[in-house]
């Protein structure tokens, strides 16, 4: 049964990981409206011109049970993002952000390559968005790093472009790769040069998989080398069934979850919160945690997601501080980091009477 309602500030207050947000899938609204206005980009007709109107085009498109309408605001916000000032700032207000709603460490993601055909250079726009972590209230390299995204449905050559900026800000707060879009179709492995590239560069591997596809899609990320992997829902598939034996698998890997529950609802790979395989996943032995992978796009916080799944899952309190440790173990930040930050944690749960 779902447990009580928490007050909002003490969610609020429970300690955080963010290991798994698209930084454009996460601007403020009106940080959006004044960047769309600087470039002199028009709204849709049904977003009106407001800041209020905004957002509830974004809330409507979230709630309309197509992923193509829930991936139309990402047209809007890389083109409003293609400049260096607004990169630096869209990077800096996520970490604010994430600071405000509890997190201790945050990891954001994004495929600079993105910015490419509105004239910015990747290697600019990976630049402008470390200066932005840097100055950010969760120092870059210490308590905030930067994942490049390749584009999973792009050639194979793309891929490798995307890796060798990542090789190239290693070390510099870049701290991961990772294979994003569209799942079905399109596998990991058809990338595996490019990701091997990057683990023998000495970068770790996060990989979207098991959220439009099945369940083996999850495994196969993991014997790429991931050791992380973005969603990865449909794990849950196999628990009990005769692939049980990749569940037995990805928990002897140890491999993390990255699970984005509102967002799975949005783009269709969920019902429901209530009836969402996090739970199912995670009394199975998964080790995961929980995201908000767009917060714009999705219209919430992290806050939002963790009081989401104590009021319509059997979750507790205690089990979202044990997905915030293991979250922060699998963190990408320097193992230092990773013993401060599950100790800070620990304190934090512990200041609140929630066992860590």
């Amino acid at each position: 049964m779902p447990s009580s309602p928490s007050p909002p500030s003490r969610t609020r207050a429970l300690p955080k990981v963010l290991l798994h947000e698209h930084l454009d899938g996460g601007l403020r609204v009106p940080t959006l409206l004044q960047l769309l206005q600087a470039r002199g980009l028009p709204l849709p007709a049904a977003a009106g011109q407001t800041a209020e109107s905004l957002a509830a085009w974004f809330d409507a498109n979230a709630h309309a049970g197509s992923l193509e309408k829930y991936l139309e605001g990402f047209g809007l916000t890389v083109a409003a993002m293609a400049s260096l000032p607004a990169l630096e700032r869209v990077a800096f207000e996520a970490a604010e952000d994430a600071l405000a709603e509890g997190a201790v460490l945050a990891e954001f993601r994004i495929a600079p390559l993105l910015f490419e055909p509105h004239g910015l250079p990747a290697e600019a726009a990976v630049e402008a968005m470390l200066a932005g972590l840097a100055r950010s209230p969760l120092p870059l390299g210490r308590r905030s790093g930067l994942i490049i995204c390749a584009m999973r449905h792009l050639p194979p050559a793309e891929t490798e472009r995307a890796a060798t900026l990542a090789l190239r800000y290693a070390g510099q707060g870049v701290v991961g790769f990772d294979l994003a879009g569209p799942e079905f179709g399109y596998p990991a492995s058809d990338h595996a040069s490019a990701l091997q590239r990057v683990r023998d560069g000495g970068l770790a591997l996060t990989l979207h998989a098991g959220e439009a596809d099945a369940a083996p899609r999850v495994l196969e990320a993991a014997r790429l080398g991931a050791t992380r992997v973005g969603h990865g829902v449909r794990l849950a598939d196999a628990i009990g069934t005769a692939d049980q034996a990749l569940v037995d698998e990805a928990i002897a890997r140890g491999l993390h979850l990255e699970v984005c529950p509102t967002s799975n609802v949005h783009t269709g790979a969920a019902a429901s919160i209530a009836e969402h395989p996090i739970t199912r996943l995670w009394q199975a032995g998964v080790s995961l945690s929980y995201h908000t992978d767009n917060r714009l796009m999705s219209c919430l916080s992290q806050t939002d997601e963790a009081a989401a799944l104590l009021a319509h899952t059997p979750l507790r309190e205690a089990d979202l501080v044990q997905m915030a440790l293991q979250a922060a173990a699998h963190s990408f930040l320097p193992a230092a980091e990773r013993a401060a930050a599950v100790a800070e944690i620990s304190r934090r749960a512990a200041a609140l009477g929630v066992p860590g």
